[in-house]
C-alpha cells in the first residue's frame, strides 16, 4: 500500500515526465497564470536537469530585503533567431545510423516544441566535411593537377548520405528552423597549398568559388532545405585545422565585393551573407570589411567564436555599424565535461552574455559524439564532447544539452530581449516571446544558495536559487 504522500508524489513525477505538471499543455509554453511564474529549475550537481518545479510562483506586492530583478519591456533590444548546436557531419552519421524508433524519439526530444521537448531552433551545418566527419571531402574533389573551373562534377553526395536525411527528419518536426552554413575549406584544387589544411583562397578562382556556394544553396533547395545563411570561413585565422582555410580580412572582403555577393544577387539568392566566424578577441576583421560600403551592402552581418577575446566585443561591432546583425556560432566543450563549470560558464558567458551583447543565436559545437568523441578528420578535434554521446541506440546527456535547454525550449524564434537590471551575483537575461509571455534566465553565481525576487510592473515573485543553478522563469 502507498501512503497518500507516496502516492502525490508518484502521480507528480508521472505527470512531469508528460510534460504535463502545473498546468502544462502540449506546447512548448505553457498557459501560465496571469498572477504567477514557472520555474524550471538546473542544478548543477545533476539533482534537477531541467525540470519543472511544482506549482506557479505567485506574483504579490509585499516588499523585502533580497535583491530584485527589474524586468521592463518597453525597453527593447534585438529579435532571437534561435538556440541550438552545429549538426556536423559525424553527427548526423550517429544519429542516421540508430534505429528508426529511437532516432525519431531523439529528434523529437531535441527538436520538437511539444511535452517534455527542447525546442532546439537553429542549426549550423558544415557545407563540405568540418573537422567532425569521418573523413575530408568536398563537393567537387579531383585528381592531382585537375581543375573544374564550371563545377561540372559538383555534387551533394557526400551529405545525401548521412546530413541531408537527418535534416529532413528534423524539417518533418520543425518546418520553421533555421540553418546556417559554414565551409571548413573549399576544394583544394582552389588553393594555394593545394591541401585540404591551410592555404588561401587562389584570387582566380573567386568566381568559380562563388557559384560552388550558389550551387550549394540551390541544391539543398531542391532537397528541401532552405540554408538561411551562409558564413564565408569558419575559423579564417586557424588554418591550423583539418580541413581549414587562412582568409584574412581584405580577401574576405575582396571576395564578397567582387564576386560572392553579385552571384548572390545575380542568381537572386537570399541567404544571409555573415562575415568573420572566428574569435572575439579581432572585432577589427569584420569592422574593416563593413567600413567598405560596397561590400557592406551584400553582407547581413558577423558571426563570432570565443576560443579568446571578450564577448562584450559583439557589442563594440554593434556599436561601429548597429544597422548589422550579430550571431554567436559556435562554443565547444571538451570532454568529458564538468556540469557544475560548463553550465555555470556556457549560461552566463553565453546564453546571457552572448544575447545581451546583441546576438539573436547561441549555437554550441556539436550536437552529438560516440563515446570516443568520434568520428572526427585526421588531425580534427579529438575532444570535443557533444551535446549528447550516442552509443548506437543509448543516449546521454551532456553539459552543452543542458546549457541551450534552459533558453531554446521558451525563447522562441521572434522573442524579443528586453531590459532587465543585472548584478555579479545574479546574472540574467530577459525575453518577450511572440505570444507575449515573459521569460527571464538567471544563473546564481554564489557559492551558496540565494533569494532574490523577479519584478514587473510593481508585481513581484520571491524565488531562490541553489549554488550554481539556473532558474528559468515563464509567465
Amino acid at each position: 500500500m502507498h501512503t497518500l504522500l507516496e502516492q502525490k508524489i508518484v502521480t507528480l513525477v508521472f505527470l512531469a515526465m508528460l510534460g504535463l505538471g502545473s498546468g502544462c499543455q502540449r506546447k512548448g509554453i505553457k498557459q501560465t497564470s496571469s498572477t504567477g511564474a514557472e520555474f524550471w529549475l538546473t542544478n548543477p550537481d545533476r539533482s534537477a536537469l531541467f525540470v519543472n518545479q511544482p506549482g506557479t510562483l505567485a506574483f504579490g506586492t509585499t516588499s523585502n530585503q533580497n535583491p530584485t530583478i527589474d524586468v521592463d519591456e518597453s525597453q527593447t533590444f534585438q529579435s532571437i533567431d534561435g538556440f541550438g548546436y552545429t549538426l556536423t557531419g559525424g553527427s548526423a552519421m550517429l544519429i542516421h545510423r540508430m534505429d528508426a524508433k529511437a532516432r525519431a524519439a531523439l529528434l523529437n526530444e531535441l527538436f520538437s516544441t511539444e511535452g517534455n521537448s527542447i525546442g532546439v531552433s537553429y542549426l549550423r551545418i558544415s557545407i563540405g566535411a568540418s573537422d567532425l566527419d569521418d573523413r575530408v571531402f568536398s563537393y567537387d574533389d579531383l585528381p592531382e593537377g585537375q581543375t573544374d573551373v564550371n563545377l561540372e562534377k559538383f555534387s551533394l553526395g557526400p551529405d545525401k548520405q548521412h546530413l541531408i536525411p537527418v535534416l529532413k527528419e528534423i524539417l518533418a518536426i520543425n518546418p520553421t528552423i533555421k540553418i546556417l552554413g559554414s565551409p571548413w575549406s573549399p576544394p583544394t584544387w582552389m588553393k594555394t597549398n593545394n591541401h585540404s589544411k591551410g592555404g588561401s583562397l587562389k584570387p582566380e578562382f573567386y568566381d568559380t568559388y562563388a557559384q560552388y556556394f550558389v550551387k550549394y544553396i540551390q541544391g539543398m533547395k531542391a532537397e528541401g532545405i532552405r540554408i538561411d545563411a551562409i558564413t564565408i570561413q569558419n575559423e579564417p585565422l586557424h588554418p591550423g585545422n583539418n580541413p581549414s582555410l587562412l582568409m584574412l580580412a581584405s580577401d574576405q572582403a575582396a571576395f564578397i565585393r567582387k564576386s560572392l555577393g553579385p552571384a548572390f544577387q545575380k542568381e537572386k539568392i537570399d541567404t544571409k551573407i555573415l562575415l568573420y566566424d572566428h574569435n572575439a578577441d579581432h572585432p577589427e576583421y569584420p569592422i574593416s570589411i563593413l567600413n567598405d560600403p560596397e561590400t557592406k551592402k551584400y553582407v547581413d552581418g558577423s558571426a563570432f567564436h570565443l576560443y579568446a577575446g571578450p564577448i562584450t566585443a559583439l557589442s563594440e561591432v554593434h556599436n561601429a555599424h548597429p544597422d548589422k546583425n550579430l550571431y554567436f556560432t559556435e562554443q565547444w566543450i571538451g570532454a568529458p565535461g564538468n556540469l557544475k563549470g560548463d553550465l555555470a560558464w556556457h549560461v552566463k558567458t553565453l546564453i546571457i552574455g552572448a544575447t545581451r551583447n546583441w546576438s539573436p543565436t547561441v549555437l554550441e559545437w556539436n550536437l552529438a559524439a560516440d563515446p570516443k568523441q568520434q568520428p572526427h578528420t585526421p588531425g580534427g578535434c579529438t575532444e570535443c564532447l557533444g551535446a549528447i554521446t550516442v552509443d548506437g541506440n543509448t543516449i546521454t546527456r551532456n553539459p552543452a544539452y543542458y546549457n541551450v535547454a534552459v533558453a531554446s525550449k521558451f525563447v522562441r524564434p521572434g522573442s524579443v530581449r528586453i531590459q532587465s537590471n543585472t548584478s555579479e551575483s545574479l546574472p540574467n537575461v530577459a525575453f518577450k516571446t511572440p505570444d507575449g509571455h515573459k521569460v527571464v534566465i538567471v544563473l546564481n553565481t554564489k557559492e551558496a544558495a540565494q533569494a532574490f525576487n523577479i519584478r514587473e510592473k510593481g508585481k513581484l515573485i520571491n524565488t531562490s536559487l541553489p549554488a550554481g543553478s539556473v532558474g528559468t522563469y515563464v509567465w
